[in-house]
């Protein structure tokens, strides 16, 4: 299972995001070996920004997302979590999923395909981004 970004728009990161994230697909790269490497392949090629220099229309951790899938035109809101508090039931997405991983550091309009763990290849459009909450900032 691959991320694949049509034109590659850019990720952009903070410096906290960063680390975190790093931390993170180290350690679950015994337990979920593709999507750690999906998540090392974006975090090798983000812009990882200053402290207190974060645009409120990228994709963070926290964020709530608002996104259309371009295969049926359905839109979608989800936030941003780590796996520990992931709940798909409330709208809260695993970094560690194909589609969390493929939303994080997007800006507003950013399209980009991503495949999904079924191999289906999907098409997205970043709609809107809402801050994150006070406890991921």
């Amino acid at each position: 299972m691959a991320i694949v970004r049509s034109g590659a728009p850019r990720v952009r990161l903070s410096a906290a995001d960063y680390e975190r994230l790093s931390r993170l697909a180290r350690s679950a790269e015994r337990a979920a070996p593709d999507l750690a490497d999906a998540l090392g392949k974006e975090l090798e090629r983000a812009q990882v920004l200053k402290p207190g220099r974060y645009p409120v229309d990228v994709v963070c951790m926290g964020s709530e997302v608002v996104y259309r899938d371009e295969t049926t035109g359905k839109s979608q809101t989800v936030t941003m979590a780590y796996p520990d508090a992931a709940d798909k039931a409330s709208g809260r997405i695993s970094i560690l999923t194909p589609i969390g991983t493929a939303l994080i550091g997007l800006s507003v309009g950013a399209a980009m395909n991503w495949e999904t763990r079924s191999g289906e290849m999907k098409r997205l459009t970043v709609l809107g981004v809402r801050e994150p909450h006070p406890t991921y900032a």
